[in-house]
C-alpha cells in the first residue's frame, strides 16, 4: 500500500485560497474617502445617504441605501433637536476606477470582494493549520523505525563480508588457473614429443601416415590442434583424419590421466612459479582464511535479503515514501540487523575480514614473492601439495607427493 498524501493535498488548497484572496485583493478597484449626508437612519444602521457623484455628468447628487456606524455620535445622526437639520453625517468610501467608478463601497445591495477576500484567507489559515499540524503528527508516526545509522552499519558489516569471500575465491581461482596452464603445457609437451608415425602404427596403416606426412603433420599435437576439418583441408583424407584423430584424442587422455602433479622449483618456469605464487599467498593467508572467508560468505548470505527488507529505513525520506507494509518490513528487518550485527562484534567478524583481504590480495607479479614462495615450497612442500590438492579437487593425481 503506497502513501497517499492527504495533508500534502490540503496545504496545496490552503495556498490556493490564499492566492485566490491576493487575486481579489489586488483586483480591487481603488478608492478615496468622501463625507456622506444622511438623510433617513434605522436603529441597527441601515440608513439612506447622499453623495456628490463627480464622474457622472455634472457632478449629480445620487442617493443609496448603506451600512452607517449606529455607535457614532448622535450628534451625526440625524435629529432636528440637535443639528436643525433633518440629515446626520456619515463618512464612506468611493470607487475612484473600474465598472463601479462613483459608486459607494461597500453599498447594501452588493457584495463586499473584501469581505470575500477575508474569508478566503480565514479559510486558508485553517487548512494550512491543518495540513502543518496533521502532516507533522503523520510524519512523526511514518519515521517511526527509521535507523539510518544501522542498516549503514549493517551494509558496512555486508560489503566486508561479500568482499573477503570474493577476494578467497580469486584466490583459489588463481591457483586452479595456474595448475591449469601448467597441466596444459605439460601435456602438450608430451604430445608433442610423439610423432605421427608412433600414433599410426596401430590404427589406419602405411596409407594414412604417408598421407599425414605429405600434408606436413609430424606430432600427435599437430593432429589435435588441426583437428578433423584441418586434417581434410590439407589433404587428408575423411577416414584417415577421422582415425587419427580418434586415436590423438585417446592418447591426449591417458596423458592427462596419468600425468604426475610433481613441481619443480629448482628449474620453475613461468607458469610454475605462478603457481607456487598463487598457493604461498593462500598459506600466508593463514588456514583461518578460509573458515573467515566461509563464514563471510554465510553471512553476506544471512544480510542481503534483510538489507533489502530494511531498505526504507536507511534513510527518513524513503521512510516518508513508503507504504505501511514496507515500513512495517523494515522495521523488523531492522531488528533482525541488529541481532546480526551484534553478533558479529562479539566475533570480530568486521577486522577479521578485513584482515583476511589483506593477505588475500598480495601482488601476484611481486619478484620478491616468487622467491620467498619457492624457498618456502622446499620448507613445507606437503603443506603445497595438499593445499593444491584441496584446491584444484584432484587428490589422486597428488598422492605421493
Amino acid at each position: 500500500m503506497r502513501h497517499r498524501p492527504f495533508f500534502r493535498w490540503v496545504l496545496t488548497l490552503g495556498v490556493l485560497l490564499f492566492g485566490w484572496s491576493a487575486y481579489l485583493y489586488a483586483s480591487y478597484p481603488e478608492t478615496r474617502q468622501i463625507d456622506l449626508t444622511v438623510i433617513s437612519e434605522k436603529p441597527d444602521g441601515r440608513c439612506t445617504v447622499r453623495w456628490k457623484d463627480p464622474y457622472s455628468d455634472g457632478g449629480r447628487r445620487r442617493e443609496a441605501a448603506y451600512l452607517c456606524d449606529p455607535g457614532r455620535d448622535a450628534v451625526l445622526k440625524p435629529s432636528h433637536s440637535i443639528l436643525g437639520t433633518e440629515n446626520g453625517w456619515e463618512t464612506g468610501f468611493m470607487f475612484t476606477e473600474g465598472p463601479h467608478r462613483g459608486d459607494l463601497e461597500p453599498s447594501l445591495d452588493e457584495k463586499d470582494p473584501y469581505g470575500l477576500s477575508e474569508t478566503l484567507v480565514l479559510f486558508g489559515l485553517a487548512l494550512l493549520g491543518v495540513s502543518l499540524v496533521g502532516g507533522n503528527i503523520r510524519g512523526a508516526i511514518r519515521l517511526t523505525g527509521a535507523r539510518p545509522k544501522t542498516v549503514a552499519r549493517a551494509r558496512k558489516l555486508y560489503e566486508a563480508a561479500e568482499q573477503v569471500a570474493r577476494d578467497h575465491a580469486q584466490a583459489c581461482d588463481a591457483v586452479r588457473a595456474a595448475w591449469s596452464a601448467l597441466r596444459r603445457e605439460r601435456i602438450d609437451a608430451k604430445l608433442s614429443a610423439v610423432p605421427v608415425a608412433q600414433l599410426i602404427r596401430t590404427v589406419t596403416g602405411r596409407q594414412a601416415l604417408r598421407e599425414l606426412e605429405a600434408a606436413g603433420v609430424r606430432t600427435t599435437r599437430d593432429v589435435l590442434d588441426a583437428g578433423v576439418p584441418g586434417l581434410e583441408h590439407m589433404g587428408v583424407g575423411h577416414r584417415s583424419a577421422e582415425h587419427a584423430h580418434t586415436a590423438a584424442r585417446r592418447l591426449a587422455d591417458d596423458v592427462e590421466a596419468t600425468l604426475p602433479g610433481r613441481l619443480d622449483p629448482a628449474t620453475p618456469g613461468p607458469r610454475t612459479a605462478a603457481l607456487l605464487v598463487a598457493l604461498h599467498v593462500l598459506l600466508e593467508a593463514g588456514a583461518e582464511a578460509h573458515q573467515v572467508a566461509r563464514r563471510g560468505k554465510e553471512l553476506a548470505g544471512e544480510l542481503e535479503p534483510v538489507l533489502t527488507a530494511a531498505e526504507p529505513a536507511s534513510g527518513y525520506l524513503n521512510m516518508l515514501r513508503a507504504g505501511r507494509e514496507q515500513r512495517e518490513s523494515a522495521r523488523a528487518a531492522v531488528t533482525a540487523l541488529r541481532s546480526l550485527i551484534t553478533a558479529s562484534e562479539q566475533e570480530e567478524l568486521l577486522a577479521r575480514f578485513a584482515q583476511t583481504s589483506v593477505d588475500l590480495l598480495r601482488a601476484p607479479d611481486d619478484r620478491n614473492l616468487g622467491l620467498s614462495a619457492r624457498v618456502d615450497f622446499e620448507s613445507r612442500t606437503g603443506q603445497y601439495y595438499g593445499l593444491l590438492a584441496r584446491v584444484v579437487n584432484q587428490r589422486g593425481a597428488l598422492a605421493g607427493h
